[in-house]
């Protein structure tokens, strides 16, 4: 049988109708499928582990202590913090033991100088230097025995403001002593030492000419 263009034209307008069904049939299902298909990445978040939070950030530790010396113009050579700041010892509190009896709120004004397990000196006896517990449970530093401390009125480094406070508070000396006072010479001894008794003197034999 003899194809004909009519006959062409018609056959290859029925293979084009049949392809655009099939291509919609196609998009149904797609459609379909997708609608399926998005659920399942929402099923696969919703099934997913929660993320593991993350850690705290550790607090930084506190800067150690540093104990140094300073030479002022009216005290002689004191103690300071590592910032210049003076320190300062209590005529109420205890060195041997050592017991810290600045509480409450006369530590607000008196501020103890915290002992974080590594304590630097500079010009001082590291063995004078120690810890004491607190009543609140911290450690505080201590220089021969003394709790030191610092004066929250100091408002820049080199000040002492806190000298002679209620004739209790005084600067530290490097040996622990109180600045500006006595203290500061070498004590005596606890026992002293008895003078030797003098031998008696045995007087020359004589000339024999009467002198």
């Amino acid at each position: 049988m003899r194809t004909t263009p009519r006959s062409r034209r018609v056959a290859l307008l029925a293979a084009s109708g049949a392809a655009a069904a099939a291509l919609i049939a196609g998009c149904g299902s797609s459609g379909s499928s997708g609608s399926s298909g998005s659920s399942s990445p929402s099923n696969s978040a919703n099934s997913a582990k929660p993320a593991t939070p993350s850690a705290p950030a550790t607090p930084s530790t506190p800067a150690s202590a540093t104990l140094q010396t300073a030479n002022d113009p009216k005290l002689g050579t004191i103690v300071t913090d590592s910032a210049g700041f003076t320190l300062y010892r209590f005529d109420q509190d205890e060195s041997n033991p050592s017991e810290s009896y600045c509480n409450g709120s006369c530590a607000v004004i008196w501020p103890a100088e915290h002992d974080t397990g590594n304590v630097t000196v500079k010009g001082i006896d590291s063995k004078l230097v120690g810890s004491v517990t607190r009543a609140d449970g911290t450690k505080q530093v201590t220089l021969n025995g003394w709790p030191v401390y610092r004066y929250a009125p100091d408002a820049k480094p080199g000040d002492t403001k806190g000298q002679g406070v209620a004739g209790t508070w005084f600067a530290l000396t490097p040996t622990g002593g109180k600045a500006g006072t006595a203290m500061n010479t070498t004590p005596m001894p606890a026992t002293p030492t008895p003078m030797p008794t003098p031998k008696p003197t045995t007087p020359p034999p004589s000339s024999g000419y009467g002198y």
